[in-house]
Order: structure tokens, then sequence, then C-alpha cells
């Protein structure tokens, strides 16, 4: 299926951009397009005019800034999951990037698009939860910065205004982090039935601050907060992460469909919220 008829614009700049969304109704922003592209195929979004932002210089960087890092909207999810700074400062990003789909998806998509977009069990939203990210959206009326624990608000759904481009991310250095997941066909690329983001800081002995995340368990990526509470002033034992575990889905309205029921679900939650705790404080 072909979309409807729809205007195209590459502005060069993005005060050229903003202005494009600002003077035209019912937009869309086109980064990679591996997710807007097939959704106007198919006819979910009709927009009338797109707005590809792919020829402005200096949104493809990521750059150390002292105390976070920095990921610019035209940062591809492959350079999202090599770069060594992502590694170093934010690897569950790093390894949600390199889960996100398939080499083609990886190589043409972009973090921001995905984290804008939104998609239910997206992997890269969760991340960003686990990690603190902090959104910079730019329109004509100016910037604003997003914290990510107010910006993913229902599938497909974001804080975003309809005239607002996610120009970047910044994430704070410190602590440590993973992203585990299980894929709907097994494999680690390809959307989660089931996936947590940790991040956890240790000083002492003890864990002095976690955030824990899920995404591909409710409709929208989520923080445990009772998982991240039990385990906040624990030594990080086995017990301690098996109670921190058993909190995965306090609260959450657990997806069911074809790949799996409330009850699994719930259990693979918890079983992936353990796994990436062993692992971060193994």
């Amino acid at each position: 299926m072909y979309p409807p008829n729809f205007d195209y614009v590459a502005p060069t700049s993005l005060d050229e951009a903003l202005a494009a969304l600002a003077g035209a109704e019912n937009t869309k922003v086109l980064s990679g397009g591996m997710s807007l592209i097939p959704l106007m195929k198919m006819r979910f979004v009709r927009p009338t005019t797109v707005v590809d932002i792919s020829r402005i210089p200096g949104l493809d960087d990521v750059t150390d800034d002292g105390d976070h890092i920095t990921i610019g909207a035209m940062v591809r999810h492959a350079t999202t999951a090599s770069h060594p700074l992502v590694q170093e400062h934010a690897s569950a990003l790093a390894e949600a990037a390199n889960g996100t789909a398939d080499l083609l998806v990886r190589n043409r998509g972009t973090t921001c698009g995905s984290l804008a977009l939104n998609a239910v069990a997206a992997d890269q939203p969760g991340a960003a939860l686990a990690l603190n990210a902090t959104m910079h959206a730019a329109s004509v009326r100016g910037t604003r910065e997003i914290a990510a624990a107010d910006f993913f608000l229902d599938a497909m759904t974001s804080a975003l205004a309809p005239d607002e481009i996610l120009t970047k991310i910044t994430i704070p250095k410190g602590g440590v982090s993973t992203y585990r997941k299980l894929g709907r066909r097994g494999g680690s690329s390809d959307y989660p039935i089931a996936a947590a983001a940790v991040w956890v800081d240790v000083s002492d002995g003890s864990v002095s601050d976690a955030r824990i995340a899920l995404n591909g368990v409710s409709s929208t990526p989520y923080l445990a907060v009772g998982s991240a509470e039990a385990l906040v002033g624990s030594d990080g034992s086995a017990d301690a992460i098996a109670s921190a575990a058993s909190h995965a889905t306090d609260g959450v309205n657990v997806l069911e469909d074809l790949y799996a029921t409330v009850a699994f679900r719930t259990h693979l939650a918890g079983v992936y919220v353990r796994r990436a705790l062993e692992d971060v404080l193994a």
C-alpha cells in the first residue's frame, strides 16, 4: 500500500525545520524513517507534511560534556550501540540499541526517533528511563528539558508537542547499567516479550541508588519503584535481588497478547530484573 500524498520538506538548519513544523498542520518529523514510513504506507498515520531532519548538520554526534554524555537526534542505533562513550557511561542503552530490530534498521534508524515514537515494546525507551536521561525538545517557542520519567506517556505517545523536535538526549555519568530481554522469537534482535534495564550505584559495599525500568511488559515503559526500593540499602545479595525482582510488576497493568499471558509475562519481568541485577552486581 502507498501513503496518501504529502508535502516533503528537507531543511538544512534546525530553525528551518522548526519553522516548517510550526507552519503546517499534521506534520511528522522524519529522521531514519524506519517506523514512520511503514506506518504511512499502512495509513496508520497520514501526515500532510513530512519534515526530514537528516540534512541538518550537527545532529549526528555523541559528545562528552563533563558530567554527562549527549546523543544527537540523528545518531543511528548502530552508533549508539558501538560508541565508546555510550558503552562506558550508558551501557544499558548501548545494549538496547544493539538489540534493536535487524542490521538494516540499526544502520538507518535513530535512537532519538525510537524514543520519540515510543512504540510498544521498543528497546531503548526502557534504557533511557533507567539511565535517568533528559530529553531536549525544541520548537519555535523555545527549548525545554523533559525528564525521561515524564516523557513516555502511553503506547506511541510521548510528551513531545506536535511542533517540537527531540534534538538530543543527555545521560548523566556514574553508576553501572545493563539491559536484558527475551525477544518474541527467542533472540535478542526482536521486540521483547519482557525486558529490564537496570542502573545501580554502589558505595561502601551497599547499593546507594538504583533505577529499574521494564519495557514490553505494559503499554509503555515504566520504572519499577518497588524493585528499586527493595534493593537500595542492601548489600546486593541474592536475597536482595530476589526481593527486588518480586516487585517488578507492582501496580502495573501487564499486557496479554499472542506472545504471553499476563501470568507468564509477569513471571518473565521478575526473571529479567533478577538477571540484569545479577549482571551489574556481580
